[in-house]
């Protein structure tokens, strides 16, 4: 069939499954939005920055396990979306950026074309799974398809075509493709049995789930592995909501924000004295927790993750899914006799952990009880890079998957609202909110037009204390003094209103309890600005060796001599 390539991407798009794609239509890209708006299968939400497209494809791609798109235009597009991307990156979320290009004659001549940047591509290198420009119609249904195979083999992680304006508009015979057929990885059955019979010999063994399972959509296979050999589960902060937060194998999240609090990391004391650690879909950035007198049953899609631990691990490179099935029957046979449930020791720690919540951060437990007691069970919440966010990642309970949103390791400040608003768009009947502080809210603040233009109801919340609280109490604390952390908002009531939003204003944290179902209830955009004073950081008793931090000490080894 005869057709243009904008025509060939949107078909090609429907192909894949694609519903809907963010972002803002450019010179470059004009031929492609052409093709968009005359393909009814699939609809384009316009957003008010690239940054926030990007987000915006990742919370979809979160919320819904199925990858997100997002279109820009080249050069500064380009690399106002990166940041979206290396949040998604971090988290292994599945994003395609479809980026405009300069004319085909004139990439790599360097004369100063609008939106030019020498091998674009290479900026956001870093933060892709897989790259392609295409330069004829032909090329499109190719790269869209082999870009889904991508995303949906291996590590999922963001993806880039790159379309040349002309391409867009030219025609020519293109033949449209069906989606890549997809095999799940499972490992060989020797190692299926290895495995099998270290976690049969163990003692006192312990799963590890990492953001791996919910990537995989494993979260049914792994709560069908613990409940079937009894071994309790601890997640990592991006595993978070894997396996709810209340199952009674489930301990709850492995690492406190900062790593402070020594007497409320029971979780360490768990898993330094397990004997054999299972990790499902988790990096061990920070080495495996159990040390190297254990052994690593480690199950992981990214063959770079497998052995770069620890040498005493078994390698099971894998889909989380597809292995935990295979390994379960394995496990099974392996054992004499059925392990005891470890249900009354999870339900202790789970008690002692809450007691020093409660005791040690006293003011953030309150806050968040309060938003869980306020919010149906299944929301879905943008934590955004806050105090509030760092605590949340262990101390709020989560008991749904794909409900909690975090930024990962590369803590985007102002990534949540873009996000939530992915997130509902790929949700639209359930809760969706965003949690920010003031800070953060106002670098996508923007997009609350897109929330009002496109009705995409999330409930925010802004903890305002008029500065970069967590900036000024770090330097305060370890520098003697802040610096040019204070800020001058908006009135966040009247801001939410300008744009046809909900505003509300809160007389402290706690009215939550009543505003957030109020807001939930009122089916609009809604903006809650809550006054806060500064949290106080608890001190550490005791930080372990790791936990000494770079940017507020001295390195061994950092001079040379």
């Amino acid at each position: 069939m005869k057709m243009s390539g904008g025509e060939a991407l949107a078909k090609s798009l429907v192909q894949e499954g694609v519903d809907v794609i963010f972002g803002i239509t450019g010179i470059e890209i004009y031929g492609l939005a052409a093709g968009l708006r005359d393909e009814s299968g699939v609809g384009m939400i316009t957003t008010r920055h690239e940054q926030a497209a990007a987000h915006m494809a990742d919370g979809y791609a979160r919320a819904s396990g199925r990858p997100g798109v997002a279109m820009v235009v080249p050069g500064c597009g380009l690399l106002n979306a990166a940041s979206g991307l290396a949040t998604a990156y971090s988290r292994s979320s599945p994003v395609l950026l479809i980026a405009g290009q300069i004319p085909r004659g004139l990439i790599g001549k360097n004369i100063g074309v609008p939106h030019e940047i020498s091998n674009q591509g290479e900026v956001v290198r870093p933060v892709t799974k897989w790259q392609r420009m295409v330069t004829q119609p032909r090329e499109v249904p190719a790269a869209v398809n082999e870009a889904f195979r991508q995303m949906r083999t291996g590590r999922p992680r963001p993806v880039l075509i790159e379309i040349p304006p002309e391409v867009a508009v030219e025609r020519e015979e293109v033949e449209l493709l069906e989606p890549a057929p997809v095999s799940p990885i499972v490992p060989g059955s020797s190692l299926l049995r290895r495995a099998a019979a270290a976690i049969a010999e163990s003692k006192l063994p312990i799963i590890y789930a990492g953001g791996g399972v919910s990537r995989a959509n494993a979260e049914a296979a792994l709560l069908r592995f613990a409940e079937a050999t009894n071994i309790p589960v601890i997640t990592s902060n991006g595993g978070k909501g894997v396996m709810s937060d209340s199952h009674p194998l489930c301990y709850g999240s492995c690492f406190s924000p900062r790593g402070e609090i020594q007497e409320m990391n029971q979780l360490f004391d768990v898993m330094q004295s397990a004997d054999l650690v299972i990790g499902v879909g988790a990096r061990f950035s920070l080495g495996n927790p159990a040390g190297n007198d254990s052994t690593l049953v480690n199950i992981n899609i990214d063959h770079n993750e497998l052995t770069k631990v620890q040498t005493n691990a078994i390698p099971l490179h894998g889909d989380a899914h597809a292995t935990l099935e295979a390994l379960l029957p394995a496990v099974l046979e392996e054992s004499e006799s059925p392990r005891p449930s470890p249900a009354e020791a999870v339900a202790a720690a789970r008690r002692l952990i809450q007691y020093h919540n409660i005791r040690l951060i006293e003011p953030q437990y309150r806050i968040m009880e309060t938003v869980k007691k306020s919010t149906p069970d299944d929301t879905l919440i943008a934590w955004d890079v806050t105090q509030l966010g760092f605590y949340a990642r262990t101390h709020y309970q989560v008991n749904h998957p794909k409900t909690f949103i975090d930024p990962g390791y590369v803590y985007n400040l102002g990534y949540a609202l873009p996000t939530a608003l992915g997130a509902k768009v790929a949700q639209p009947d359930r809760a969706v909110l965003c949690m920010a502080g003031d800070g953060g809210f106002m670098f996508n603040a923007s997009e609350l037009s897109t929330a009002v233009k496109y009705g995409i109801n999330v409930v925010t919340v802004i903890f305002r204390n008029d500065s970069y609280g967590n900036v000024s109490q770090d330097m305060n604390e370890v520098f003697g003094g802040t610096y040019e952390t204070d800020l001058s908002n908006p009135d966040f009531v009247k801001f939410a209103e300008s744009f046809g939003a909900v505003g509300v204003r809160a007389r402290n944290p706690l009215e939550l309890e009543t505003l957030i179902p109020e807001a939930l209830a009122r089916e609009a955009p809604v903006v809650i600005d809550v006054p806060i004073e500064d949290i106080p950081i608890p001190k550490a008793p005791q930080i372990a060796p790791f936990y000494a931090l770079p940017w507020t000490m001295p390195q061994e080894g950092l001079i040379q001599s």
